[in-house]
């Protein structure tokens, strides 16, 4: 009887909160800007997205509006919020980034802190804005991803939503997830509001134990990823420990840190073995 080969993962959507040269370099700008770019260059199929935060120079970027996949509005606890796509082009790495844009959430001079360093307050509802716009963009290109890996907590929902939400979804059906804990924790936890801003239909209030009666901080936010994720990379050297030691409780695949400039093909084996 022959073995049954395993699936190698063609198609990988990567959903980023920080990208180099958009953003300054950090381990997720790097990351965000550089893996794309090496998982394209060993065969596979890649779309990557960021938040197009008001920092990002549009002119000098070449950031241009993409009409066809703009327009729509997404509706977050009732309320309408416009959706407007951006894409630009890394040209020496062959690279397209799409950017998520809103002006009520993404226009300000500013990313996640105000000039003071105060984080917005409203960080939370941009997190739920930049996950579903992702979610509904990849829906409008008609492309199906075999993995979905997200970097940065501002991605951190896209787990819940994928095996929730649109867990029906013929485009992220049998998408894998995977999420990187980053040394990147917040401050000021969310509101609770939250809860009643991330809810869609297929969401149940028990699918959501991480953040349900807690303080929304980023170790509960982080939580509630691992939660839905089918695979968990450690992406930074030093990462909170209790995040790493509950993914290994909840019997999470994880790839420890891999402490060399080429990481690429370790993250591939590990979306393959998903």
């Amino acid at each position: 009887m022959k073995e049954k080969k395993k699936k190698k993962n063609k198609k990988v959507l990567f959903i980023s909160q920080e990208i180099f040269p958009y953003l300054p370099e950090s381990e997720i700008a790097n990351q965000g800007r550089y893996l794309p770019q090496a998982v394209q260059e060993r065969g596979k199929e890649t779309r990557t997205f960021m938040p197009k935060f008001g920092t990002i120079n549009e002119r000098r970027n070449q950031l241009h509006e993409v009409i066809r996949l703009s327009g729509m509005n997404l509706i977050i606890n009732d309320t309408d919020h416009p959706l407007t796509i951006k894409v630009a082009s890394i040209q020496s790495a062959r690279l397209q980034i799409y950017f998520i844009d809103n002006e009520d959430f993404f226009q300000r001079k500013n990313t996640i802190v105000d000039d003071e360093g105060v984080e917005f307050e409203d960080n939370d509802i941009r997190t739920v804005f930049f996950t579903r716009g992702v979610m509904e963009t990849v829906k409008k290109l008609r492309w199906t991803p075999d993995i979905v890996h997200c970097q940065g907590w501002m991605s951190a929902l896209v787990p819940l939503y994928v095996k929730r939400a649109y867990n029906d979804d013929p485009f992220f059906k049998n998408s894998k997830v995977v999420y990187s804990l980053f040394d990147d924790e917040f401050k000021q936890p969310f509101r609770p509001k939250f809860i009643e801003d991330l809810m869609m239909e297929g969401i149940k209030p028990e699918d959501l134990a991480s953040i349900q009666e807690k303080e929304i901080n980023y170790e509960a936010l982080s939580k509630l990823a691992i939660d839905f994720s089918d695979g968990i990379i450690q992406s930074s050297k030093k990462v909170n420990e209790e995040l790493l030691k509950y993914a290994t409780d909840n019997n999470k695949k994880i790839l420890p840190y891999v402490d060399k400039e080429e990481y690429a093909d370790d993250f591939i084996q590990f979306y393959d073995s998903l």
